[in-house]
């Protein structure tokens, strides 16, 4: 089996994943999945359409993280790790989209507008 690439992105992460047959050893910026994400929440997200097809010990996942916080970077690694699964055997497409991990998040913070301290938040209003 050829390695077989794909992109997620959530927020400002950008998720670049080098899936290949192996024991499902999970490496992330050349480091293990483990130490790049210490939360164990963060953990079972990323692990989270492998272990919905039950193939989580099949694959070999190489993945470069970019931009973003934490939680933006494991939610874009559990896209790119769905879509990578989706070019192996496309029948599994119903039950990723099913439980939501095909979908692009595209919720994005919004700007900060000019005479305002944030992006909705107002000065106190003063009438006299």
């Amino acid at each position: 089996m050829e390695v077989i690439n794909a992109i997620g992105r959530r927020k400002a992460a950008v998720a670049r994943v080098y899936l290949s047959e192996g024991k499902g050893k999970i490496t992330i910026n050349k480091r293990d999945l483990e130490q790049y994400f210490p939360a164990a929440i963060l953990q079972y997200v990323v692990k989270q359409p492998l272990e919905l097809l039950s193939v989580a010990g099949n694959y070999d996942i190489n993945a470069n993280l970019d931009g973003g916080g934490t939680k933006g970077q494991a939610e874009a690694l559990r896209l790119a790790i769905a879509r990578a699964l989706v070019k192996i055997n496309a029948d599994d497409k119903s039950a990723l989209r099913a439980k939501g991990f095909m979908t692009r998040d595209s919720r994005v913070v919004e700007r900060k507008k000019p005479g305002r301290p944030k992006a909705r938040k107002r000065f106190q209003f003063s009438k006299r």
